[in-house]
């Protein structure tokens, strides 16, 4: 008599391989997002000298033209 071969240990390997395809994906597009978002959160605040208006720009500039009057300003220090 021939016994069927017992395959819950390679359901259980492909159920471990799938949960942690699953959590290495998640990690992955975690940390993407959140470099992502971070990225976009952080700016750099400047005051216009010329027209009293104060907006933002990008992390990494020092100077940036004003978007009312288009006059050059450096980086608001706090």
């Amino acid at each position: 008599m021939v016994t069927p071969p017992d395959i819950t240990l390679h359901v259980v390997l492909y159920g471990l391989l799938v949960l942690g395809v699953f959590g290495a994906l998640w990690i992955y597009y975690d940390r993407r997002d959140r470099a992502f978002y971070d990225s976009q959160r952080r700016k750099i605040t400047f005051h216009c000298i010329r027209c009293d208006h104060l907006y933002t720009e990008k992390t990494g500039t020092g100077t940036a033209p004003c978007p009312k009057c288009g006059h050059t300003n450096t980086r608001l220090k706090f």
